[in-house]
């Protein structure tokens, strides 16, 4: 990516960070580590005018691949091979405007849901959430609506797997919960403690909450932690 970019600065364009549940989880930061190419809907044409060298490698990497699947059923895939699949224009309307959204991942041991950046490409590991409020964070990453999530979606092994339509659409919020000062003053207590006690230990999501968990955890951040989490489940 940084050979490509250094070379012609234009394949800045469309060559986006790359971020799936992993990420969110393991880097205390929700840091990604990965890069993906995205002409979006231009035409294979302008692609191989304006970025050759992006387009050689989607035509050496994705195209074989493509190119024997079924035509009929999938016609995107075989005839425009150097477009995603699906591209997800639902989600990139509900997120159009926002400097970030709230994100999950798909399938984990616990259950914690962070803030990362517009300007992405989420892998399908990562539930999206268009909202960038810290009252809509408490109201997801509080007790109730995690209880519900594990008793309505499904599971993978003994981790959750949270499904939107069973966990997210079925679930009754409370009135006001996207803005009400009492969940965003809560969320956002919670989450700057939170967002500081991983960088100071240098611990991600997982590991954060394996030791909130952890009936013999006593160290004084993590008793914090659940103070702060009572409070936003009150």
């Amino acid at each position: 990516m940084e050979r490509l970019t250094r070379e012609n600065p234009a394949n800045a364009e469309v060559i986006f960070p790359y971020i799936g549940g992993e990420e969110v989880n393991t880097s205390p930061t929700h840091a990604h580590h990965r890069y993906v190419i995205n002409f979006g809907e231009r035409s294979e044409e302008e692609c191989r005018r304006r970025w050759p060298e992006l387009m050689a490698i989607i035509e050496e990497k994705v195209k074989p691949e493509r190119i024997h699947k079924d035509a009929n059923k999938y016609p995107r895939m075989v005839h425009e091979w150097w477009k995603y699949w699906n591209a997800r224009p639902e989600l990139q309307a509900a997120i159009a405007g926002l400097q970030r959204v709230l994100v999950v991942s798909r399938v984990g041991q616990r259950m914690a849901v962070a803030f990362v950046p517009t300007g992405m490409v989420y892998a399908d590991s990562a539930i999206v959430f268009p909202f960038s409020s810290y009252a809509v964070f408490c109201a997801l990453q509080a007790r109730p609506h995690e209880v519900w999530a594990r008793f309505s979606g499904s599971s993978m092994k003994d981790d959750l797997r949270y499904t939107p339509s069973d966990c997210f659409e079925t679930f009754p919020f409370p009135n006001g919960w996207e803005s009400h000062p009492a969940l965003e003053a809560a969320g956002k207590t919670y989450y700057e403690f939170r967002a500081g006690l991983m960088v100071r230990n240098n611990e991600g999501l997982t590991k954060t909450y394996n030791r909130f968990h952890d009936p013999d955890e006593d160290s004084p951040d993590i008793l914090k932690l659940r103070e702060l989490h009572e409070a936003m489940d009150h």
